[in-house]
């Protein structure tokens, strides 16, 4: 089996890795080469989408992606989306609408969400369903996790601007 040199940007710091199996998948190599671990391992078929990141800004779902599939590419993981201790809004509304529970597809949702929130600021429900239809949960029902995502874009638009009279 041959070996590749991947070269890459993740969550803002350039990586590169020696000796990097074809056939490693690109969730396999964040959590075992790059000990990302909040990336997580589902169906590895694609269908649940707990693996999902962000690759060149676009929601990839990294089970069906080879590491040297990446090289060159700016990758974001689920560690990336914190800025450092403070936690992004999308997390901060998951822990307080109950858009979580075990957490296992936490990860994945939040990635999707922050695609969604970066592209379209003030989504409709059915938009945020939409943009999250390629991620499974077992435990929540996505009620939550709907209203999580509508209560992040809220706070990322920020207090509503001041209405003056006429």
């Amino acid at each position: 089996m041959s070996e590749h040199r991947i070269e890459c940007t993740v969550n803002g710091e350039s990586v590169s890795v020696d000796r990097v199996p074809s056939r490693r998948l690109l969730s396999d190599f964040l959590r075992d080469d790059l000990n990302l671990t909040g990336t997580k391992r589902g169906c590895e078929t694609g269908t649940c989408g707990a693996c999902s990141i962000r690759v060149d800004g676009e929601v990839v779902k990294s089970c069906l992606m080879l590491a040297v599939q990446a090289r060159g590419c700016n990758i974001q993981t689920i560690e990336g989306l914190a800025c450092g201790d403070d936690l992004h809004p999308l997390q901060q509304s998951f822990m307080q609408c109950g858009g979580l529970q075990c957490g296992y597809c936490t990860p994945g949702f939040l990635m999707a969400a922050s695609a969604l929130l970066e592209a379209n600021p003030n989504p409709t429900t059915d938009e945020v369903r939409h943009a999250l239809n390629g991620n499974l949960c077992r435990c929540t029902g996505y009620t939550q996790i709907v209203e999580s995502v509508l209560d992040a874009a809220k706070k990322m638009q920020g207090p509503p601007e001041p209405q003056h009279g006429n």
